[in-house]
This record gives C-alpha cells, structure tokens and sequence, in this order.
C-alpha cells in the first residue's frame, strides 16, 4: 500500500513536471526535490480543499456538465502555487490549461500504473 501511495505521488510529480516543460506560464523551479514537494503540496490542497470546493460548486458545475470542475482544479493548483515558492503559474487561463493537462497526465499515468503494479 506504501509502494503504491509512492508511485502515485510520483505519477503527481511526473504530471506537474510535463505540464511545466509543454506550458510557458508554468515553472518549476528548483529541480526534482522542488518538484517533489510542489507534488506533495498539491496533493494535500487537492485532499483538504478540494472536496469543500467541489460541494460548494456541484451545482455550477452541474450546469456546464462538469467544465467547471477545471476551474475548481485550477483554484487548487493557484493556492498550492500560493503556498510554495517553488512553483510559478501564470494567469487564469494558464492555471486552467496546466490543470487540465494534469488531470489528463494523471489520468493516463494512473491507469498505466494500474496495470504494471499489481494490487495487493
């Protein structure tokens, strides 16, 4: 369950990373350890914040049959870039399209990891 939690956390940190080298208005600064931590403060805003956010906007996001979940995402990703010296993002419309490529780059990453290691 350990080793699990541990490619998660590193499939945050490889998302994070590509959206930072495929976007200009986002930047990592400080290497792979920087990376890392900036992968560990956005997992604990996305599990803290996220589920309040995503209630108090279930019905908006209702409305736009869920488009407005990428501006929940993108909230998150500002504050944990607020919280971190580490990660810069641009704009409102560049926090919206690094959250999308990393809700994308999450999504593949975790269904490969899925297949290669096996549930125990």
């Amino acid at each position: 369950m350990v080793v699990r939690l541990l490619i998660a956390w590193a499939a945050v940190a490889v998302a994070i990373g590509l959206a930072a080298a495929l976007l200009d208005s986002v930047t990592v600064s400080g290497g792979v350890v920087s990376l890392l931590w900036v992968s560990l403060v956005f997992v604990l805003v996305h599990a803290l914040i996220g589920p309040f956010l995503k209630l108090i906007s279930a019905p908006i996001t209702i409305i736009t049959l869920g488009l407005f979940s990428l501006v929940v995402n993108g909230i998150l990703l500002a504050i944990t870039a607020g919280l971190t010296d580490s990660l810069d993002v641009g704009g409102f419309l560049g926090v919206i399209v690094a959250a999308f490529l990393i809700s994308v780059f999450e999504a593949v990453l975790g269904f490969v990891i899925d297949k290669v290691v096996p549930s125990s």
